[in-house]
């Protein structure tokens, strides 16, 4: 065997993942952040109604649990080289917060 097929174990980075993981939530903070700017753009444009602005506010507090949620993990994967496994709990949460921004974004626009 050559090539990549011939590397064991112990020839891996373990540096790059983290890293990577790191990004990865990055990215998805960016990407909540545009969401919750857009709601309020969307409920600015539209006209102010009670349900639009209850929208908006929804939208503008689950994008900062988010944001306290991701910059936990952030801070953990930058700590050491090694970090602790994400728990499920901040992972569902994280994974639903996300889903449930999504939807009041397109609530918003819809």
């Amino acid at each position: 065997m050559s090539g990549t097929a011939a590397r064991d174990a112990s020839d891996r980075d373990p540096g790059l993942q983290p890293e990577r993981t790191r990004l990865a939530w990055r990215r998805t903070t960016l990407a909540c952040t545009v969401t919750a700017v857009l709601a309020v753009k969307a409920t600015l444009h539209n006209g102010l109604s009670a349900t639009g602005i209850f929208v908006c506010a929804l939208c503008c507090g689950l994008w900062l649990a988010f944001l306290l949620i991701s910059h936990h993990r952030i801070r953990t994967l930058a700590a050491t080289s090694s970090p602790q496994a994400l728990t499920p709990r901040h992972a569902a949460a994280g994974a639903l917060l996300t889903l449930a921004l999504a939807v009041c974004g397109a609530a918003l626009v819809l």
